[in-house]
């Protein structure tokens, strides 16, 4: 028997991540990597860390940290994201918040909650992979999501009706995307609250990166815009996602949802099915954390990470050839290149890898169609000021070498 034979049908969707694949090349001290998005593990809040647990594990609290909980989430922790999403304009109650084991299981739980097979998920060209991957298995079929001012918004629903289906959300990271670097400006923001209202489909806003801004005038969340429209959390078919993994730590897996308390109902019973809750102690660590320096920590990291991007947008006027293109991101983690027309993404990391040892990310994977073959996406954030004038004198080397082969 092959057991193989029994999978469902949407396994034939799941497909491995490039990036994961990438990940493994961090073990060769000789490869200088610009491809996984991750935090430098130097600027994390290990000392605050270590606190937080010693006190999660005390006489006190070690029964509670230790012991089952509600899928909910950790009280404290919850009281506290209320206070910090009422800082960037969302106020809201305890039971509008569901924690997550990070905010890859929140669009798990949300493409299970919303699409059916041939239903229609609108996304970036290019988006965040791990977007697609959590979205792919429940057989949907990807939309080209346009904020343009002329773009006819009923295209969609036409389309998604022909498929079978219909628009049940568009998905996006509005501040310093994955894996673009870019900013959904206001203007873009209302345009499309007025398309999801022509729709009547979802929004779910991606704020991974959203307290990583290095310059330029904040904007306010998607689901801050709406409120401010409706004036009532409960009217909102915004969805937020929000994460300590850009900001604290990505090891312990704590992200969150904030939306309408009918939408965090449901998604509490999935939680309730999947994992029952995020482990305790990790949320009881995290709070400890954020309690303790969370608006410090993160002004610290924007200073670092501020100035390896300068570095990088630098490195890539001096070593760049004519014709590679780049975004300048105004926070976040990555600047996305654009190659000459003709060279593959995939490729060029080969023979990068190969003859000068740097890694990224090709492009094609950040496109739900496979297109955007001759774009690649760099991270600055795991390396120093030395190593991305260092790889990326070695990636224009390379590319030099295939452009003139």
């Amino acid at each position: 028997m092959k057991l193989e034979e029994m999978f469902a049908t949407r396994a034939d969707r799941l497909k491995a991540s490039e990036i994961r694949e990438l990940l493994k090349l961090l073990d060769q001290p000789d490869i200088i990597s610009f491809a996984g998005g991750i935090p430098d593990p130097a600027l994390f809040p290990a000392e605050a860390f270590q606190a937080a647990y010693t006190r999660a594990l005390d006489a006190q609290h070690q029964a509670k940290a230790l012991q089952y909980s509600v899928s909910e989430g950790y009280l404290p922790l919850r009281e506290w994201l209320a206070d910090h999403m009422a800082s960037i304009g969302v106020p809201c109650d305890v039971d509008n918040i569901l924690i997550t084991s990070g905010s890859q299981q929140a669009l798990d739980y949300l493409g299970k909650l919303m699409l059916s097979p041939g239903d229609t998920a609108l996304v970036n060209w290019p988006t965040y992979l791990g977007a697609l991957a959590a979205f792919n298995a429940y057989e949907p079929r990807f939309d080209r999501l346009d904020l343009g001012v002329n773009h006819d918004v009923s295209d969609y629903a036409e389309r998604a009706e022909a498929a079978g289906g219909r628009v049940k959300f568009a998905y996006l990271s509005a501040d310093f995307s994955n894996p673009t670097g870019e900013t959904v400006d206001a203007a873009g923001r209302v345009r499309l609250l007025d398309m999801a209202d022509t729709l009547d489909c979802a929004i779910i806003e991606d704020g991974a990166y959203q307290a990583l801004r290095y310059d330029g005038q904040a904007i306010k969340p998607i689901l801050a815009m709406e409120l401010d429209q409706k004036g009532d959390l409960e009217a909102c078919r915004t969805i937020y996602c929000g994460s300590f993994s850009k900001t604290l730590s990505p090891g312990l897996r704590v992200g969150w949802i904030v939306a309408a308390k009918p939408v965090i109902a449901k998604l509490v019973l999935m939680k309730q099915a999947a994992d029952l809750h995020s482990p305790t102690i990790n949320q009881m660590a995290i709070h400890g954390v954020a309690e303790a320096c969370f608006y410090e920590h993160v002004s610290n990291l924007r200073a670092a990470y501020s100035a390896r991007r300068d570095a990088m947008l630098a490195a890539l006027a001096d070593h760049m050839p004519e014709g590679v293109e780049w975004t300048r991101p105004e926070g976040g983690m990555f600047v996305w290149i654009t190659l000459p027309k003709g060279m593959d993404g995939a490729t060029l990391l080969d023979r990068a890898v190969r003859e000068e040892r740097v890694a990224f990310v090709p492009g094609g994977a950040f496109f739900a169609d496979g297109s955007g073959t001759n774009t690649i996406r760099l991270s600055f954030s795991n390396s120093d000021k030395t190593a991305i004038d260092e790889g990326v004198a070695r990636l224009g080397a390379v590319l030099r070498r295939s452009l003139s082969d």
